[in-house]
């Protein structure tokens, strides 16, 4: 199964937030808040993205933090890349992790298409921007997500919008 980390499903959670009033700094306690991930993950997910390059952190009385670029510059994959770097659907595709080299690369009749499958998913994130993702979708273009048991009991689904 293809799937993103918790974090970097998060991550998009929080900047799809953010993305909603790009102007306003957001406070890691409000964002943990209003999208009922918990604060130390809230805290780490924010630290990244900063050292992304995708948000501006603020210190002192009006801190925060807030988006570096404009929602319409900032791509899914932008976020993911942020938070588990490159995107890469097979180990042999992933080169921050070791020397990307693969023990059957030899014999492997996938090795190109996994090239191209894994251009295709990045290129999918790629096409999808904050300036689109910071606003729900219409009912009648959603997919209905189930929400986990404690998402439930707090009054919130999957994306963070509430139910």
């Amino acid at each position: 199964m293809i799937r993103l980390s918790k974090l970097a499903d998060y991550a998009v959670v929080l900047v799809s937030h953010m993305a909603s009033d790009p102007g306003l700094r957001h406070s890691a306690a409000d964002l943990a808040k209003l999208t009922h991930i918990p604060l130390p993950t809230v805290s780490k997910i924010l630290g990244a993205l900063a050292r992304g390059g995708l948000l501006q952190s603020h210190r002192g009385l009006n801190g925060g933090f807030s988006l570096a670029r404009a929602p319409q510059d900032v791509s899914v994959a932008d976020v993911v890349n942020a938070v588990e770097g490159p995107i890469a659907v097979t180990h042999c595709l992933d080169h921050g992790q070791g020397d990307g080299a693969c023990e059957i690369l030899a014999t492997c009749r996938m090795a190109g298409y996994w090239q191209r499958i894994n251009t295709a998913i990045d290129g999918a994130l790629k096409g999808i921007t904050f300036a689109e993702v910071s606003t729900p979708l219409p009912a009648e273009l959603t997919v209905p997500l189930t929400a986990t048991p404690s998402a439930a009991a707090a009054g919130a689904c999957h994306d963070g919008f509430g139910a």
